[in-house]
């Protein structure tokens, strides 16, 4: 075909959409540190989603309107750095078509040129061997042959194969993908939507496999999707901080918005930035330690649509689901919880008017919420005194809603929230905001891992007041050290210890101890790394995937080894992913 008509081009945008998320898990086990997660499949996939969701049952006069409202709705739901990154490739490909209601190779040529400027433009310091260099490198090839093609199918059919090979060069400009042998991530991710589109091009418009995320999907042997190592230019500094601002006035009360300066602030406070300003609207992503700076800052110029924070560091040793595919997929079909605000005008109804008529009546002092994952963890978490467990962990992250709930449930003036992993930190700490006018004094207690949460349980103190309890229970974070064990899902090397796919690997932070076919020896060397001379206690909860004679056997191990120097309590948690989970106090 010479020319794409509006019609033509939505096919093309929702074909590239559903071949994305075909192929997802697959992105998503691009990940070189070798745990079974990953989210850059997934962010790009929902970015992608939300797109399509936004054209889907619309009719469109012409191809400006039908591109700019794609990129639009890519804009409100992308996530992650590559998310954002796509919502503006296809803003800029939007622009180039101002005023068209047809595309020819001329346009197209100038669209996709003008997306990689957009692109470029959104972040403040363009890495090479990224999602960026596929799409210039791609843009370019078919500016300098446009002349040779007079039909948009050889065109689009070049600029894809141009977007292939730029991708398989990724390693050769990105210095830690050639040190692990790699593509990057969301290259990845963005050529799969190049090949939707082609296809729709060629009359047969993908549709989505009912069966994505039923089972883990193996790359083949001489793929080249083997991995992108999580860097800055990436997820993994600090917290992923992203959220959506609708610019004010003066008569709101906010200060004028000069992007420049705005920028400079964000840029001077984290990494990985990237903003996009749509007329009110400002999208930001950035990594940085402070995320409550950040919000303070912007919120001078605005108020929030969306917000969400999620610690990567964590990501690293906190997995919680081994089946990345199943997860993925789960978190798809509800929505991906994480923790999002939306101003009270743009709030939908509350939901389910009966739950207002329940029963919330405050009959006691004090109460306790946890976060758990394990009917074992349940159980020793309702032991020693949690009135209400919420179900949830690191890909499983509870809602806002979610908490209020719990906190309710308690039935308490004062109530206690112990999140266990730093992702669900701030959906329950917007809780207790929300819960601020209630009369109920609701608290968050931030514990990072589960040994935490238990040692800071076995704190609370219902004699003290709030204050002295909270206090108590805080300090008592500091107390334990925490690690894990876990499996390797690929064949790597990360900071000098070799990784073997299936074997088992003692995690400390973000640090890999050993890699050893052995779980029980796994178990061995990672208490060895947190063991001091002052450590008094060492427990270890037992996830669902050690046997009762591998159980006996680390605790045998455990006594020979350490049992003169500490108090060995071993405890069946079974807990999905992780083998061990070990607090030194």
């Amino acid at each position: 075909m010479r020319t794409i008509d509006a019609k033509a081009l939505k096919e093309m945008f929702i074909s590239g959409a559903n071949n994305l998320y075909n192929h997802y898990p697959e992105v998503d086990q691009l990940n070189v540190f070798p745990v079974p997660d990953g989210d850059t499949g997934m962010n790009m996939n929902l970015t992608a989603t939300s797109g399509a969701k936004e054209i889907q049952n619309r009719e469109f006069d012409n191809v400006f309107d039908c591109a700019k409202s794609f990129s639009r709705g890519l804009l409100m739901g992308a996530r992650g750095n590559s998310g954002v990154i796509t919502s503006q490739i296809f803003r800029g490909f939007a622009d180039g078509l101002a005023d068209c209601t047809k595309i020819d190779v001329p346009k197209l040529v100038e669209a996709w040129s003008n997306a990689t400027k957009v692109a470029y433009k959104a972040v403040l310091k363009p890495v090479e061997g990224t999602i960026l260099t596929v799409v210039r490198e791609a843009s370019t090839a078919l500016e300098e042959q446009a002349k040779k093609f007079s039909t948009i199918d050889d065109a689009m059919e070049f600029f894809l194969e141009q977007a292939r090979v730029s991708l398989a060069h990724t390693p050769e400009l990105l210095p830690v993908l050639k040190q692990v042998g790699v593509v990057d991530s969301g290259g990845a991710g963005l050529v799969r939507i190049f090949e939707g589109m082609v296809e729709a091009v060629h009359g047969k418009v993908v549709e989505r496999n009912a069966d994505v995320g039923a089972a883990p999907q193996e790359r083949p042997a001489d793929s080249l999707y083997a991995g992108a190592q999580l860097t800055e230019d990436e997820e993994g500094y600090g917290y992923c901080t992203q959220f959506i601002l609708r610019l004010g006035t003066a008569e709101d009360g906010k200060k004028p918005f000069v992007e420049k300066n705005f920028m400079k602030f964000l840029a001077a406070h984290g990494k990985s930035l990237v903003t996009v300003r749509d007329e009110e609207i400002v999208k930001v992503h950035v990594h940085t330690l402070t995320p409550g700076n950040m919000l303070n800052y912007a919120q001078q110029f605005g108020e929030f649509v969306t917000i969400v924070i999620e610690n990567m560091s964590e990501e690293h040793k906190n997995i919680q689901h081994g089946d990345v595919a199943t997860d993925m997929n789960a978190n798809l079909a509800r929505g991906r919880q994480e923790t999002i605000l939306k101003p009270e005008a743009e709030k939908e109804p509350e939901p389910k008017q009966e739950e207002a008529e329940e029963d919330y009546s405050i009959e006691k002092g004090f109460g306790l919420v946890a976060v758990s994952s394990g009917q074992g963890l349940d159980e020793m978490f309702k032991e020693i005194g949690i009135d209400v467990i919420v179900s949830g962990g690191q890909t499983m992250n509870p809602s806002t809603e979610d908490f209020v709930k719990a906190i309710r449930k308690c039935h308490a003036s004062t109530v206690f929230i112990l999140p266990n992993n730093s992702n669900i930190v701030m959906a329950a700490s917007q809780a207790c905001e929300v819960l601020s006018e209630s009369g109920i004094d609701a608290r968050v207690i931030p514990s990072k891992t589960i040994p935490q949460g238990i040692a800071s349980a076995m704190q609370f103190n219902p004699e003290l007041e709030p204050d002295a309890v909270y206090r108590d229970m805080k300090a008592a974070l500091k107390t334990v050290r925490s690690g894990s064990v876990t499996y390797a899902i690929k064949d790597t090397e990360i900071s000098g210890v070799e990784i073997k796919k299936g074997y088992y690997m003692a995690m400390k932070d973000k640090n890999i101890v050993s890699c050893v076919v052995n779980k029980n020896q796994a178990l061995i060397d990672l208490v060895d790394s947190l063991v001091r001379p002052n450590s008094a206690m060492l427990t270890v909860i037992v996830g669902a995937d050690v046997t009762p004679e591998e159980e006996a056997a680390a605790l045998e191990s455990l006594n020979e080894r350490f049992g003169e120097e500490v108090e060995v309590d071993l405890k069946r948690g079974d807990q999905p992913v992780y083998s061990f989970l070990v607090g030194v106090e």
